[in-house]
Formats: structure tokens, sequence, C-alpha cells
């Protein structure tokens, strides 16, 4: 049990790991705010050239 413990109190200790964890949810915070900027954009351009399309249509 005490082995176990001191595995636990390793594993949690672990700078590299702490480290990792941050700099992967900094990563997918950006991938976040790019993929919504993107869909922003692209979804008021998408919408204005299908309002163009439809006006020529009719």
């Amino acid at each position: 049990m005490t082995r176990m413990w001191v595995e636990l109190q390793n594993w949690w200790a672990d700078e590299e790991r702490g480290a990792s964890l941050v700099e992967y949810g900094l990563l997918v915070a950006l991938i976040a705010v790019v993929a919504l900027v993107a869909v922003r954009v692209l979804g008021t351009n998408v919408s204005e050239n299908l309002n163009e399309v439809a006006s020529a249509i009719e």
C-alpha cells in the first residue's frame, strides 16, 4: 500500500506532466478561438453569397 502511495505522489509531483497539461490546454483554447472566428467570418460570407444567388434566381 505504501509503494502505491509513493507512486501516486510521484505521478502528481511530475512537473513535466503538469507543464504538458497546461500547454495542451492553451493549445486547445487557441484552436477553439481560431475555429470560432473562422466560422463567424465564413458564415457571414457564405450567407451573403447565398442571398445574392437567391436574388439572381428570382
